[in-house]
């Protein structure tokens, strides 16, 4: 990384209240030219509540005196309840929340030092913020970069997939509820206010993922937050980023589809990261691009930013399969719009064991998968790329001993797919819901097999997230599965697999119980969008060396380790997996604070019992300096019955190592057809 600044020396405002109607401030962290106050500036804002001065700082300081130095006051702001904003924190996506973003983007415009023009920028939940209060038109806001997000909060938030229920609603549900209870710093809100601040904060904590876990279809709890529902509110432009290895790519082509403001996509093979810090790389200089949408949008400066392609994204090659990669191969490509006139679409029928563009043999195929299939799978959204763990799929060959698998044959020449492969098959099923699991791969000349994408679909959701409608024994239905989207280039000498399960564990919770399908393959059918090279892919520009402004000062006092492992029990017939993270202890040397993370998850299911599916999630938080010695943790325990979802959620608050507050949740919630 190229540590690099602009022309104009910055200040740090390292805390201004932003005082709302009802008389709450909202805590914010600002960078300023020097020269903002006599030389307005356009302001940049990121609206998170993972806490400004302890949590997102080390990111922070990489990013927004970099923006400060090129003319633009960057902004970090801390959602109401969290960090060390006042008030109190209600759930993810919350009406207030909008209702705070919005006042506080209109006292921004009205500062000496802001010239009138608002920004908005953030990654996954700021990406997510960036899209709603752009979709409430504030009085300013004239331009967004929405990174690792979605538009819709059910099919795309890390809570259902296909209407199946991911693990991750229960790893993330942990992590939120007990992350906002921690403490607001004490130097910030004063020595006589944090801890009866912290007191209402714990009294007020609740698991909210027992809310998610009780709208299990697609209805006004989910449609509220979901951009979706009216693209056309949003005015502004839109900058729409992700990863392949990220959970919420998905989003960027719909965005890109559906929005009527001016809009551009970008999508490289980065996971859960910004792409100047982009691991799978290679990373970008993304932060120069951001100043070029900037200028364009807030300043009125002709970038030519606007006069590129609406799409680029990076095709990935070949690789063999690991749990980690520091770089993917591949090469940039450009469409003037999207959907895009460069990509065709190419038809492969299914046959027993086999993929071919003729026409094959009549099969009428069986699978009921183990339970344990999905072992190899990765996880939904790999947050801890960049040397945090090991979370990308394995071998396919693990899980595809347990499913039906379809192989073309060997490709003459490279095959390069750009969006989503699309899954028709003729299906009858023997209960009233069941998960089939698609999985697209690369079969290469020495076996290994490499996941492409994938997709995933609780087939009494067939017609949709919100009118559910069980399978009846003995019915055929015509099923549609769209898997995730992706860019790939298939070699020359490989094969195409397709991979059909009815089981992906532990990525989504087991069906209540075990299905089997039976498929009709002469009337099945994989369509894959071709996208061939194109004469401008070869004229495209390059991006930049990343750069970005000088990182803050830590220490490390303990080091950090990631685990994954899995264990097979043979009686009886059982696999766990278990991860363990634990960050150790880092200072942030300039503030002295002392921060630490531990988090484990363990996920355990019978290879022929669904119901004897259990997941188990750890976090733990801590924060010290001097004697302001402070802890939160939550634990939750999930196991089921056909008709239950049982949950156990504890959480504790420590200060100085004693515990001084303690609450736990036993629940019980009806499925529903999940």
């Amino acid at each position: 990384m190229k540590i690099a600044l602009g022309p104009r020396p910055v200040r740090l405002l390292e805390n201004v209240w932003i005082p709302l109607s009802d008389g709450t401030r909202l805590a914010a962290k600002i960078w300023l030219p020097e020269d903002a106050g006599s030389s307005p500036v356009p302001a940049i804002v990121d609206y998170i509540p993972y806490r400004k001065r302890d949590g997102t700082v080390l990111r922070d300081e990489r990013m927004y005196p970099y923006f400060a130095s090129h003319g633009y006051a960057s902004i970090r702001l801390d959602i109401r309840g969290t960090g060390d904003s006042e008030g109190l924190f209600e759930d993810e996506y919350v009406k207030q929340e909008q209702d705070d973003a919005v006042g506080a983007i209109e006292w921004m415009t009205r500062q000496a030092w802001c010239s009138g023009s608002v920004g908005m920028i953030g990654k996954s939940w700021g990406g997510f913020s960036a899209l709603q209060v752009a979709a409430r038109r504030p009085k300013g806001l004239k331009a967004i970069i929405t990174h690792c997000s979605t538009d819709d909060r059910y099919a795309d938030d890390g809570h259902y997939m296909g209407g199946c229920v991911l693990n991750d609603t229960l790893v993330w549900g942990t992590t939120c509820f007990a992350s906002m209870a921690q403490s607001p710093d004490p130097e910030i809100v004063g020595q006589d206010r944090w801890r009866a601040m912290w007191m209402e904060r714990l009294e007020n904590a609740r698991p909210t993922l027992i809310d998610w876990l009780t709208h299990q279809r697609r209805d006004d709890f989910w449609r509220h937050g979901s951009v979706c529902e009216d693209y056309g509110a949003i005015d502004c432009a839109v900058f729409a980023v992700g990863g392949w290895a990220d959970g919420f790519s998905n989003a960027v082509f719909r965005l890109l589809s559906n929005l009527r403001a001016p809009r551009k996509g970008l999508i490289g093979p980065w996971g859960h990261t910004y792409p100047h810090e982009g691991v799978p790389g290679p990373a970008i200089g993304f932060l120069q691009e951001c100043l070029r949408w900037w200028d364009h949008w807030l300043k009125g400066k002709d970038t030519g930013i606007m006069q590129e392609p609406v799409l680029r994204s990076w095709m990935l090659d070949w690789a063999e399969p690991a749990a980690h990669y520091d770089e993917r191969p591949g090469h940039w490509v450009a469409d003037p719009s999207w959907p895009s006139p460069h990509v065709t679409s190419r038809i492969f029928r299914i046959g027993t064991g086999r993929l071919s563009e003729q026409a094959l043999p009549e099969a009428t195929l069986e699978i009921s998968s183990p339970e344990t299939v999905g072992i190899a799978g990765g996880e939904w959204c790999p947050y801890g790329l960049g040397g945090e763990g090991p979370e990308m799929p394995l071998d396919q060959r693990w899980d595809d001993g347990g499913s039906l698998i379809f192989d073309s044959h060997l490709l003459a020449e490279a095959t390069p797919i750009l969006g989503a492969p699309v899954l028709e098959l003729e299906v009858t099923c023997d209960t009233p819901t069941a998960i089939l699991a698609a999985r697209l791969s690369d079969v290469s000349p020495s076996g290994e097999v490499t996941r492409v994408t994938y997709g995933l679909l609780n087939l009494s959701h067939r017609d949709g997230h919100e009118d559910l409608q069980p399978m009846e024994a003995g019915r055929s239905y015509r099923i549609r599965l769209a898997m995730n989207a992706v860019g790939y280039t298939y070699p020359a000498g490989h094969r195409i697999r397709l991979s059909i399960s009815t089981a992906y564990w532990p990525l989504v919770l087991p069906a209540p119980e075990r299905a089997t399908l039976t498929i009709e393959a002469e009337a099945s059918r994989l369509n894959l969008p071709i996208r061939m090279p194109q004469p401008m892919d070869a004229e495209l520009s390059t991006f930049g060396t990343p750069e970005s402004s000088a990182p803050m000062a830590t220490t490390v006092l303990k080091p950090g380790s990631v685990e994954r492992f899995a264990r097979l029990d043979v009686l009886p017939k059982q696999v766990t997996v278990t991860v363990k993270r634990d960050d150790g202890f880092v200072r942030l040397d300039p503030i002295g604070t002392v921060v630490g993370l531990q988090k484990h998850m363990i996920y355990s299911v019978a290879e022929n019992d669904p119901t004897a599916a259990r997941t188990e999630v750890y976090h733990r938080d801590e924060l010290s300096r001097g004697a302001w010695q402070t802890a939160v943790e939550g634990r939750t325990v999930m196991t089921a019955t056909k008709s239950t979802f049982h949950l156990q959620i504890d959480f504790n608050a420590f200060e100085n190592g004693e515990r001084i507050f303690e609450r736990s949740w036993s629940k019980k919630i009806p499925r529903d057809l999940v």
